[in-house]
């Protein structure tokens, strides 16, 4: 295996089997190396592949930047929250949690203590990404022994809820924001607190979240069959009647229509929330 680029002492390029250019790290695996030297593969202990060239190409700007120490607790935690949602992540994920833990870090040193403004909603509509950013923060403890406020763990629970729907961090803050917004007609209309930790709860939530981003992207699910919504409407009167508050708070502030498709849905999620089975 033959060294292609040296990025810093401890991580180079090489290319596969399949002539992609991969990342490949270890402690002192460039000391006194140049392109073209053989690798010793004794010292390989990570090797990145990634299929998004563009992916790959930032990864490799911020690993010759930044510690490699970083690097390896970033991957760290992305392993450990694949396992844990039981799913690959974006790639990208690499990029962004990897130079996020970084200007933490570089923060952190600085004396330098940002609030995140969202942290009580993250805490509650992603609960489980959250539980993610909290052992994050346990990791780097370990590694670096460095203890970092709860505030960056609801902030790598927002890089791990960007790479599951595969956004921007702008439409995952707008898309938390909009749960938010209609949880809030759902209890003013009822004049009722929910059940955060019921099932229909957690059911109502997940549906929030692709619902949000479908309305963000103008992709909202349509079908021309409105018999099953004329059915749910008229069994459901009371949780329609909200639906159909949110419809239009949804067209005043968003310019955006709620199909009878999405409002079908909607209603059936209202109405088992409210009935806190």
């Amino acid at each position: 295996m033959k060294i292609k680029k040296i990025l810093n002492n401890n991580a180079v390029t090489v290319l596969d089997e399949q002539n992609r250019e991969i990342v490949v790290m270890g402690l002192g695996l460039a000391f006194k190396k140049k392109s073209g030297d053989e690798l010793e593969e004794e010292k390989i202990e990570r090797i990145f592949t990634l299929e998004n060239k563009e992916v790959s190409e930032k990864l490799k700007n911020i690993i010759s930047e930044i510690p490699v120490k970083y690097v390896e607790i970033s991957e760290e935690i992305i392993k450990y929250a694949e396992k844990a949602l039981g799913k690959k992540l974006n790639e990208n994920i690499y990029l962004t949690l990897t130079d996020h833990i970084n200007f933490a870090l570089t923060r952190y040193k600085d004396g330098i203590n940002i609030k995140n403004p969202m942290l009580w909603e993250i805490k509650r509509f992603y609960k489980q990404e959250y539980s993610i950013g909290v052992k994050a923060l346990e990791i780097i403890r370990d590694k670096l022994e460095v203890s970092l406020e709860e505030d960056e763990a609801a902030s790598i629970a927002l890089h791990i809820v960007n790479s599951q729907l595969n956004v921007n961090m702008p439409d995952v803050v707008n898309i938390t924001n909009i749960i938010q917004e209609i949880l809030s007609i759902i209890k003013y209309h009822f004049r009722i607190e929910l059940d955060e930790e019921s099932l229909s709860y957690h059911r109502l939530i997940t549906h929030l979240k692709f619902f949000a981003q479908r309305m963000l992207n103008h992709t909202a699910s349509k079908n021309d069959d409105d018999y099953l919504y004329d059915i749910v409407r008229e069994k459901y009167s009371d949780a329609y009647d909200c639906a159909d508050r949110i419809k239009k708070f949804i067209k005043k502030t968003y310019q955006f229509t709620i199909t009878n498709d999405e409002m079908t849905y909607l209603i059936v999620h209202i109405q088992r929330v409210i009935s806190r089975d």
